[in-house]
């Protein structure tokens, strides 16, 4: 039997690098699943083609929608489960899996990005995340701060960019005052480039990590396995 084919759904950006840097993604794994089954690119919202879109042009055979997102939110929950739902009766066989996170090997990819920032004995972490609407998203960014916490055996406090609370620039001044003198580092739970990243370097830590995807860098390993991982499990 024909392997599905693997539909990666990433939120869409307006930033040129950020789209960049989604695409090395997805290009990594469709090389690494070469020869057991295709791959295709979509989006949720700001970029085309959407999934309705995808769905038309892939009628022939499986698809298994891997949501490129972090946390499983209201896009995840609400638009692609609708997007599925409306495929399925159309008699199409279609199945969403889980969203990227939360994740050990994402938890490694952070402490990875904090090395490369410099992180100190003595610094404390802001897990800057999106943010949603969707408690279940927030509950996913707070598991990731605790697993962070335990990982790197430093203080990690959880802010949001957007859609929730408390946001990312209260959290350091909340930090900052119950550390004086410390340093602020915000880790950047965020995807690829752009917009939110700006926000989140903006926030008043000392020193922001890069982004999971970074610009003109190979996708980490990491983030390659867990999204082929999703594939397999859900089809």
């Amino acid at each position: 039997m024909t392997a599905p084919t693997l539909l990666a759904i990433s939120h869409g950006t307006s930033s040129p690098v950020g789209a960049g840097a989604v695409a090395t993604l997805v290009d990594a794994v469709a090389d690494r699943l070469a020869g057991e089954a295709p791959v295709h690119a979509g989006f949720v919202d700001v970029q085309q083609p959407d999934v309705p879109t995808c769905l038309d042009g892939l009628r022939d055979g499986r698809t298994v929608i891997v949501p490129l997102l972090l946390s499983a939110g209201f896009h995840v929950h609400v638009d692609l489960r609708e997007d599925v739902d409306a495929a399925l009766a159309q008699g199409r066989d279609v199945t969403l899996a889980g969203a990227l996170g939360p994740d050990p090997r994402l938890v490694d990819l952070l402490e990875r990005r904090l090395t490369e920032a410099g992180l100190a004995d003595g610094d404390v972490i802001v897990l800057a995340a999106a943010g949603s609407s969707d408690d279940r998203a927030v509950a996913d960014c707070e598991r990731m701060g605790t697993s962070l916490a335990e990982r790197t055996g430093h203080p990690v406090s959880v802010g949001y960019i957007a859609n929730a609370t408390p946001r990312v620039p209260d959290v350091v001044a909340a930090v900052r005052a119950e550390h004086p003198g410390t340093r602020v580092v915000t880790a950047s739970y965020l995807i690829a480039p752009g917009y939110f990243q700006t926000l989140a370097e903006k926030a008043g830590g000392d020193v922001t990590t890069g982004p999971l995807l970074l610009p003109d860098a190979a996708a980490p390993d990491e983030m390659v396995d867990v999204v082929v991982e999703r594939y397999r499990t859900a089809r």
